[in-house]
């Protein structure tokens, strides 16, 4: 079992950019000493009134400074929108000033809006990811090496530094539609799903199809699945359901997303979120007293969430 924290180094009316950097990095140098496994960072652009967490690797390497046990996962790099070349040289560099504690996380992402911005095509999205994590991954495991693709060509290049140790960082792929999960699983690569966008009960069959992809191609184990969740924590039961609604029910529908409904796909995407709940979508726990601990404990709430993992289900 993993037990991190996922950071989007958030804005909050009021309060300036520094202050809520200086914040975020308390936040970190506090989870560094209660033993938090790792600290994942999202990537998220032209969002003020949301985050100003644009800039992950740059963020990780900070962390990377201030820290000497915590891991540092990404999640995620959205690949598309990065020259493959100089993403292997900045992740490299962070794994070795971490000395190996990098966990490289990658994604597509599905806001078109950042594509537009950003003047890459959204159609060219899959292709574009399956060119750059080639190239990324040829960039830390050979010294020199050509690459003749779609988007990007080269010849003869020497990427440095490589990954600490010439060791891979663990990888994981996110996974937001039911096609993509049993593609990672053929690719024996852990996988990331979340509940922002699909409700537990419908994640399970996703989860399923990624362990019988990556059986039936053979790899070793059963394959790794990694689920993010919301969760909210309060004084009672009842502030804990309806301020869960509250806060969770905004970030699940966040401004602008209805925009983003170019293809039916997307207009899936916007309508399930449009209809979301804290309960299917989140964990939420109140306080309880705990005599024999001496403090408090989260208790579960089955009408509520299932504190469990999907998988099992």
């Amino acid at each position: 079992m993993e037990f991190g924290m996922f950071h989007e180094f958030p804005s909050m009316p009021g309060r300036g950019e520094t202050e809520m950097f200086d914040e975020a990095m308390a936040q970190v140098d506090a989870a560094e000493r209660w033993g938090l496994d790792v600290m994942w960072l999202a990537e998220i652009h032209f969002a003020p009134e949301r985050t100003y967490l644009s800039s992950p690797l740059a963020i990780a390497s900070a962390i990377a400074a201030r820290t000497k046990r915590m891991k540092i996962g990404i999640a995620v790099q959205v690949l598309p929108l990065c020259h493959p070349l100089r993403l292997a040289e900045e992740a490299a560099t962070v794994d070795q000033i971490s000395e190996g504690r990098l966990i490289f996380g990658v994604g597509r992402s599905g806001v078109v809006g950042t594509y537009d911005a950003y003047q890459v095509p959204y159609d060219e999205s899959r292709e574009r990811f399956a060119e750059i994590f080639e190239i990324v991954k040829r960039a830390w495991s050979e010294k020199r090496f050509s690459y003749q693709g779609k988007f990007h060509s080269f010849d003869n290049v020497a990427c440095v530094p490589h990954p600490y140790r010439n060791k891979l960082p663990p990888i994981r792929i996110a996974a937001s539609t039911p096609d993509t999960f049993p593609a990672i699983g053929g690719q024996g690569y852990p996988v990331f799903a979340s509940v922002r966008h699909v409700a537990w009960p419908d994640l399970a069959p996703q989860i399923r199809s990624y362990y019988d992809a990556y059986k039936a191609a053979g790899h070793p184990g059963r394959g790794q699945v990694y689920v993010s969740a919301p969760i909210y924590l309060a004084e009672t039961e009842e502030q804990a359901a309806i301020r869960a609604d509250r806060r969770f029910g905004a970030a699940l529908r966040p401004a602008g997303l209805h925009r983003s409904c170019r293809t039916a796909a997307h207009a899936d995407l916007c309508r399930c979120a449009a209809r979301q709940c804290a309960g299917r979508h989140a964990a939420i726990g109140w306080r309880e007293a705990a005599p024999a601990a001496g403090g408090d404990r989260l208790r579960r709430d089955p009408r509520r969430t299932q504190l469990r993992r999907p998988h099992s289900a």
